[in-house]
């Protein structure tokens, strides 16, 4: 596991001291510094200055510096106050205005997928069905004979346009079957919960014209019966044993080492993104257990909080006790959650309703893992302390599930709000359940960026009475007492919060119109759901999402001001600096001289020496 520091008693007690006096808000809102005047205050590792410190902790406000000790905040408050950190090997670091936040936690989204998003093709830009084959056919030009083509992140709702001869909106897959005849190709929608096959793929899965639909998932088909190659939702596993077969070419150490390099890829984008802190909305034991060992190795740089996913109730119930894992000291992998999926996603017409899709009149969606199996999952969670976490899309799901809480809750006669449970993505809301969340202590676990990226085809999918009454009503939620959380759920989109929080605050879609703009969060409101309400989704309130003392040290410097700048010039906001646990984990590259200080570090010493580049803009005496 990483290295826990312990603080000396003396230090200690500093620490708590000044702790104490953040508590305390000045009038009007003005900081209030939380440096002691003791003239024996202990030297900062690491001093950030002259910047707007944003702390997300109301009783502290803003502040222009803070000092970091080991892997925790020491002090924040003014330039003068914290300059009685700065000792001989204290790096310092002069932010020239810029604006710092805690890091931004990934409230939701998958980490070895978006590590695999890296390896395979990347189809989220696609124009058209066209661009996506050619892209197919060039990697089948550099692939070897039987080789498996795999892409992901395409969207027909988002296309210019679509083949004159697509069913339900999706192409045939024709001409993929062309440019690849015999390389199977798996091209996973943008959503997750849909997938295009070409024929010699369906063939190494035994899957024909004739073969049934299976239980929540579709085959869809010609007019004539013949297989499209779209596969929605459960239908997908179908080809799972042949892709399994395939990827067991490979030893263990190759996969083992394919499995590091997503977890790598992983890191580094998110942290050129901002985010110190990732809930993994879903890994397996297995998945979990390689996890704990890159932990234990120090290799895991972004702190993940991993629901537990795809196991068995009877398992679950024999193994949780063995698998929790509460944070404790500068940690980097906490285990206290369950994932469930009672529906798929809209675009794919798989999100539950209450009423027929207005453009699929024949189906409200689909049901992936029952009701009587996830109310199990609820009792076996509060048995073992877990969190239970399920995925509710569509309005069906969404009540379906409150219903499964409030019973389990009923059974238990445990109060709700201390349990946190969650309902991730809650993208549609009917309005009689919205005030439910509030009531049952259920955490709204929302993706704002979903709201703005998939607004304009919604009202395809509902009808604009039912989109407008049930579509992320963020500002009904907060007024009802509901808890709101925020990430992007990548790769669905891309890890970016700066865009979901444009998203929260604009509700501005691509289209350039607003997505229903009453339920926009205000700048604050839509800060906290990336820091504070995501810390406490993971119940790591007192650790994570404030910059205050005794709080990890993590937090990101951005270009520019997100509480104060133009609205239309939030989207044009840059991450250049992420630290985690007060150690730089991404600077970006303004030059290479800067790049290189950055990540070297330089103590006052050095510079007091002459040994700093005098050019730098981010480090000086």
């Amino acid at each position: 596991m990483p290295k826990i520091i312990r603080k000396p008693a003396a230090l200690f007690l500093v620490v708590l001291l000044v702790s104490a006096c953040g508590k305390e808000s000045a009038p009007g809102g003005q900081q209030r510094s939380t440096a002691p005047s003791d003239t024996a205050t202990p030297a900062a590792d690491l001093v950030l200055r002259g910047g707007k410190i944003a702390t997300a902790d109301p009783a502290t406000g803003n502040v222009e510096a803070l000092a970091v000790n080991g892997y925790q905040i020491t002090a924040v408050g003014s330039n003068e106050a914290i300059a009685a950190y700065i000792g001989a090997d204290t790096k310092v670091v002069e932010l020239a205005g810029r604006f710092v936040m805690p890091g931004f936690i990934e409230g939701h989204g998958h980490y070895l997928g978006l590590g695999r998003s890296k390896q395979i093709l990347d189809l989220q830009d696609v124009k058209n069905w066209s661009e996506v084959v050619t892209m197919v056919a060039v990697a089948v030009d550099k692939a070897r004979p039987g080789e498996w083509i795999f892409g992901r992140g395409w969207h027909q709702d988002k296309w210019d346009s679509v083949p004159d001869d697509a069913v339900d909106g999706v192409p045939r897959n024709d001409t993929l079957n062309e440019v690849s005849p015999d390389n199977p190709v798996v091209l996973g929608h943008a959503s997750g919960h849909a997938a295009f096959f070409n024929d010699a793929a369906l063939a190494m899965a035994g899957v024909g014209d004739d073969t049934a639909d299976p239980s929540g998932g579709t085959i869809v088909r010609t007019p004539e019966g013949k297989a499209t190659g779209l596969m929605r939702e459960t239908a997908q596993r179908l080809i799972n044993a042949a892709m399994n077969e395939y990827n067991g070419r490979l030893t263990p150490e190759q996969t083992e080492a394919l499995n590091r390099e997503r977890v790598q890829l992983a890191a580094d984008e998110a942290l050129s993104h901002g985010v110190t802190s990732f809930h993994d909305a879903g890994s397996s034991f297995e998945t979990i257990d390689f996890l704990k060992k890159l932990e234990e190795e120090g290799a895991l740089d972004v702190r993940l909080y991993v629901m537990v996913r795809r196991e068995a109730n009877e398992l679950l119930d024999q193994a949780l006790p063995q698998y929790k894992m509460i944070a404790e000291g500068n940690d980097f992998l906490t285990v206290r959650s369950i994932k469930r999926q009672i529906d798929g996603a809209l675009g794919a017409h798989g999100a539950w309703l209450l009423e027929p899709y207005e453009d699929l009149p024949d189906t409200s969606g689909l049901v992936l893992e029952s009701v009587e199996d996830i109310e199990g999952t609820a009792d076996i969670a509060i048995r073992h302390g877990f969190q239970l976490n399920t995925h509710a899309i569509g309005d069906r799901a969404v009540r379906e599930t409150l219903d499964i809480y409030e019973r389990a809750f009923e059974r238990a006669g445990v109060d709700g709000r201390k349990l946190r449970w969650r309902v991730e993505h809650a993208q549609h809301i009917d309005p009689a359940d919205v005030p439910r969340f509030g009531q049952l202590g259920v955490i709204a676990a929302v993706q704002a960026v979903h709201g703005t990226s998939d607004g304009p085809w919604i009202p395809s999918r509902l009808g604009d009475e039912r989109a407008k009454s049930t579509s992320q009503p963020w500002r009904r939620l907060f007024e009802t007492g509901a808890v709101v959380t925020n990430g992007t759920d990548v790769p669905v989109e891309r890890i970016d919060p700066i865009a979901s929080y444009y998203s929260s605050v604009s509700r501005m879609m691509v289209n350039g119109e607003r997505f229903y703009p009453e339920h926009v969060m205000t700048r604050e409101e839509a800060l906290t759901t990336y820091t504070v309400n995501n810390a406490y989704a993971a119940f790591e309130e007192e650790i994570k999402g404030r910059l205050i003392p005794g709080m990890y040290a993590d937090m990101v410097v951005l270009t520019q001001d997100l509480l104060t700048v133009a609205e239309e010039e939030i989207p044009n906001t840059q991450v250049d600096m992420t630290y985690v646990g007060g150690e730089l984990k991404y600077a970006r590259e303004i030059n290479q001289g800067m790049s290189d200080l950055l990540l070297e570090g330089s103590s006052y010493a050095d510079r007091a020496s002459g040994d700093t580049p005098a050019d730098t803009l981010t480090e000086t005496p």
